[in-house]
């Protein structure tokens, strides 16, 4: 279970209803911002296609047969393995070549296109669209997947750029993801007034928080990075956008 489940209140869905409001009510020109990764988008059949494919190429059968449903734990490729079948010996063994295998394919255009929604994602996002808000996506994928983003938005039915939509991408993939997001706040900023932000990571929403005293910040309860981070108090969690 998710560390942060406890957080969800039983009206949660009260919190989506109240930034479609904020957004009606700013009459075109409030903004809210969307994270990518594990907060419109799920990522784990990427993951689970990458440690199948490793699994073809280093003769490992129970990796190749790796699913969405064996990443329970997050981005823990160690703990995925041994879901689908490995000793904790031998992903212990395999972890470091997976980890650099992964690491080779995760951040790309032809592997992000494998990505599905989060339950609710796409309906929310055009319904804010439809309110007059400006959506912005930031996120921490860098400007070469920007290709493969947009043609997963597209495929699972989401608003993709253009309008009243916009990509915040990194340039490239050196970049931080906290520092970057960091200066993309001052961007968010000449488009209007932030009215919420959503965001899996923390330490992201935290920060939003932070930057816009007066925004709506809602965390998304799905995964995260693991750092240990404790959410601020005014930041609201929200299990997904089926309301």
């Amino acid at each position: 279970m998710n560390e942060f489940a406890n957080r969800i209140a039983v009206d949660w869905h009260k919190t989506l209803e109240r930034a479609l409001a904020l957004a009606a009510q700013s009459q075109g020109k409030g903004v809210l911002v969307f994270d990518l990764d594990s907060t419109v988008f799920d990522n784990r059949p990427r993951q689970a296609r990458i440690v199948r494919e490793y699994g073809a190429q280093k003769g490992l059968p129970a990796l190749t047969r790796c699913q969405d449903f064996h990443f329970t734990n997050g981005w823990d490729l160690k703990h995925a393995c041994v879901a689908a079948g490995l000793s904790d010996e031998d992903a212990e063994s395999i972890f470091r070549d997976l980890k650099n295998f992964w690491g080779a394919r995760f951040f790309t255009s032809p592997y992000c296109r494998d990505d599905i929604e989060i339950v609710g994602a796409p309906r929310y996002l055009h319904a804010c669209v439809k309110a007059g808000a400006k959506v912005v996506y930031v996120t921490g994928r860098h400007e070469e997947m920007r290709a493969g983003s947009i043609e997963a938005m597209a495929r699972c039915g989401m608003p993709v750029p253009g309008g009243a939509v916009s990509l915040m991408m990194k340039p490239t993939l050196r970049e931080s993801d906290d520092s970057y997001k960091r200066v993309a706040h001052q961007l968010l900023e000449e488009l209007g007034p932030v009215l919420a932000a959503f965001d899996n990571e923390p330490t992201h929403v935290n920060d939003y928080a932070a930057r816009f005293p007066t925004c709506l910040p809602v965390h998304l309860a799905t995964d995260h990075s693991g750092r240990p981070v404790t959410l601020t108090e005014r930041v609201i969690s929200i299990p997904h956008f089926a309301w």
